[in-house]
């Protein structure tokens, strides 16, 4: 299995308001860069974005290491996705999980695409280089969103 080191995050400018996500994923010496973003939308939509569009540009099953700022996304999909699965993508307090569709998105790619995932939680806004750079992107991803670019 190819290993893949791959950095994510999301920004918004107001939450809910326009939002843009950024990957960073190297392989070896190869490296390479995504963003993209929505007019209007959150900030926890924009970090699982950032998650799904990196798992999906991978072409084939991947030892990954995954270092993310958000504990939504972390937790999410390590501890209380499969108690939302159980209950019919409802909450512990029944209310419908919020971002079920991304959600669902992620599983998928999660546990059909063969990858073996190690989730690492990193310090946002802490000097981390690949965190910084993630950043960046998705700040790129909202001036996309918002025609700048």
């Amino acid at each position: 299995m190819n290993k893949v080191v791959i950095y994510t995050d999301g920004a918004c400018k107001g939450n809910p308001g326009p939002g843009g996500w950024g990957v960073l994923m190297q392989a070896g010496d190869a490296k390479k860069e995504l963003f993209g973003g929505e007019r209007e939308t959150t900030n926890n939509r924009m970090e699982l974005q950032a998650v799904i569009e990196a798992l999906s540009a991978l072409k084939r099953p991947c030892d990954v290491t995954l270092y993310l700022d958000s504990q939504y996304v972390r937790k999410g999909i390590t501890e209380w996705i499969h108690g939302w699965k159980a209950k019919g993508w409802r909450t512990a307090s029944k209310e419908p999980v919020k971002n079920a569709e991304q959600w669902q998105q992620l599983d998928a790619l999660v546990s059909g695409a063969g990858h073996r995932i190690d989730w690492r939680w990193v310090k946002g806004h802490a000097g981390d280089p690949g965190n910084e750079r993630a950043d960046a992107l998705a700040n790129k991803g909202v001036d996309q969103a918002l025609g700048r670019l």
